[in-house]
């Protein structure tokens, strides 16, 4: 006589992540802007990777020069010195001096703002 095995006992269902409906968490990529470059140009996909590379490039090179970057209905884009501080190690309270650095700051232009 064959013996019935017991069931598997279920594991319980891992909580899932809540959805979050809000656009403003979502992230663009740069192959995603690529796609609607060549979608609304008539630049082929390589062309219009060209181009969005050109002007990350262009970008990342004035603010490396210590210009600002002003992008027009976006905002504007300026490198700040920061200046050395002390802050706290986490996990051991330990006391450390964060140097002294750049950071990129953007300003948000008005005509964004108004119509976020």
């Amino acid at each position: 006589m064959a013996r019935a095995s017991k069931p598997a006992a279920k594991k319980p269902a891992a909580k899932a992540a809540p959805k979050r409906t809000s656009g403003a968490s979502s992230k663009i990529a740069k192959t995603q802007i690529i796609d609607l470059v060549a979608d609304r140009t008539s630049l082929n996909k390589k062309q219009a990777s060209d181009a969005v590379a050109t002007m990350l490039d262009a970008i990342v090179g004035a603010l490396k020069g210590g210009q600002t970057v002003g992008l027009p209905g976006l905002g504007t884009l300026s490198v700040a010195q920061t200046a050395a501080r002390t802050g706290v190690r986490p996990g051991t309270s330990e006391r450390i001096t964060i140097p002294a650095g750049k950071k990129v700051r953007f300003k948000v232009a008005s005509t964004l703002k108004g119509t976020l």
